[in-house]
């Protein structure tokens, strides 16, 4: 993580497969399905994400859809960064837990874009003395992230820092 070092090129490469044809494939708007299957390449066996579009555009409703991972991965990228950015700074993390939001807007012409995603993590610390340090550390996260980075919408962070001593003797 060091400022000095030489920028990188990191290549990500996964296969999507449509799986939607209910026998007539595209013939008309209503004849196909919009599920899909998000796989990785190569010798990684990760699990399938099974993938479909919004329900409000045909899609199933039981499957992810583009716009709900891409949520999940701006806040997978800040909790990744929060954790390790703690660990460096002798914070312990005992808990972490997210519920972010995102808004798209959708265009008269059924394009649209993301207006913003507001980040809502909890975050469970083992020392009361390091709860303003711990705070800090999300303004931190959200400048390394490399999703955050890679978005033209804002992504705000709205962290709530509690200590787990505190937490024991409330619950």
């Amino acid at each position: 993580m060091a400022a000095d070092r030489a920028p990188r090129t990191h290549r990500y490469e996964v296969e999507v497969t449509w799986t939607g044809n209910t026998g007539s494939g595209t013939s008309g708007y209503r004849a196909y399905a919009r599920d899909h299957e998000v796989a990785g390449v190569g010798e990684a066996d990760k699990p399938v994400i099974a993938g479909s579009s919004d329900p409000a555009f045909r899609g199933n409703e039981q499957r992810w859809n583009p716009e709900e991972l891409l949520v999940a991965s701006l806040s997978q990228c800040h909790m990744l960064w929060y954790l390790a950015l703690c660990a460096q700074a002798g914070i312990v993390v005992t808990a972490y837990r997210d519920r972010p939001v995102g808004a798209m807007t959708e265009t008269p012409d059924g394009s649209g874009a993301f207006a913003d995603v507001t980040l809502r993590p909890e975050v469970t610390i083992a020392d009361s003395a390091r709860l303003e340090d711990a705070s800090g550390l999300h303004e931190d996260a959200h400048r390394m992230c490399f999703i955050a980075n890679s978005v033209n919408f804002p992504v705000r962070t709205e962290p709530r820092i509690l200590a787990a001593e505190i937490e024991s003797r409330s619950g």
